[in-house]
């Protein structure tokens, strides 16, 4: 099942995300998920483990993303990233997130602070700059599609404006939780895909990193996959897809894997969808950068 983009490609509508993911497991449970039937790996240079990654998708069709290091240097930091991924084009490539520091080297993806313990940001490197430089991987042949993450409305609106080609997706968190009914409107009526990252609202990794609550644990959610007799992650994950939207869940067990990919096999009834809509809570679980950055991006 997947998701026609305005270029006319298509993306399966779920995918296998890789963050946190141990690199000693890799290899096994991409090759697993391939065998079960995904197509749709998500990675990052940021994620530190793309040259494992490569070693199990040799033959297979990936897409990667743009780390904020790297907004002046686009060309070599896609190279970098096809090199380690033993690929010779990307089916997508996205810009991580909305904002270019300072640059720290190709593969190279820590987060420079300056001396206040603040994220260095480059002023000198605007957005409209590196979405040219994207721009002009798809004209060399090295990436099919192009994409954003991240962006909010204002500044996808701005990327419509400047661009010659559009962006074919925008990765954003959003879960029941987090359900950014108007940015996801926005990207849908103007032709551009929406991908969910965090599709569960982390779960436990992010309650780990950063003390927040996961929609899995909500009642009416709780209720809904009772009465559907699936767990509660599947209709979080269905929810996602009937909204016409990807969902990349990571998991490094088997088991979930496969739970995870028979979300294919079902659909929840109208009503249910509407009560879903009632958990919003406008809840940011993920990339909180006033934790880590020293600045709230989102100010």
């Amino acid at each position: 099942m997947a998701i026609t983009l305005n270029n006319g490609f298509t993306m399966p509508i779920i995918g296998l995300g890789v963050w946190r993911m141990e690199k000693k497991a890799i290899k096994n449970l991409i090759i697993d998920s391939i065998k079960i039937g995904f197509r749709h790996f998500d990675c990052a240079s940021d994620y530190k483990n793309e040259a494992e990654v490569g070693e199990a998708l040799s033959e297979a069709i990936e897409s990667g993303l743009l780390w904020n290091t790297d907004h002046g240097h686009v060309l070599e930091a896609c190279k970098h990233s096809l090199k380690k991924l033993r690929l010779d084009y990307l089916d997508l490539y996205l810009v991580h997130f909305p904002v270019s520091i300072r640059h720290t080297g190709i593969g190279a993806t820590g987060s420079p602070l300056d001396e206040d313990g603040v994220l260095d940001i480059e002023t000198n490197i605007s957005l409209e700059t590196t979405w040219h430089a994207m721009e002009d991987l798809v004209s060399r042949g090295l990436v099919r599609s192009i994409g954003i993450s991240n962006y909010d409305i204002f500044l996808t609106r701005d990327c419509l404006a400047y661009s010659k080609i559009k962006p074919a997706v925008n990765q954003i968190e959003t879960h029941p939780y987090f359900q950014r009914e108007s940015l996801v409107k926005f990207c849908q009526k103007h032709g551009i895909c929406v991908t969910a990252h965090t599709p569960l609202g982390g779960a436990e990794a992010n309650a780990k990193r950063f003390g927040t609550v996961s929609c899995l644990d909500d009642p009416i959610l709780k209720g809904i996959a009772e009465k559907y007799k699936k767990t509660v992650a599947q209709i979080v994950l269905r929810w996602g897809i009937q909204r016409n939207s990807v969902v990349i869940p990571k998991t490094s067990k088997l088991e979930r894997l496969q739970e995870n990919f028979k979300v294919l096999e079902f659909e929840l009834s109208k009503e249910d969808m509407d009560l879903i809509k009632t958990v919003d809570k406008n809840y940011r679980t993920n990339i909180q950068p006033a934790k880590f950055w020293g600045i709230d991006l989102y100010a």
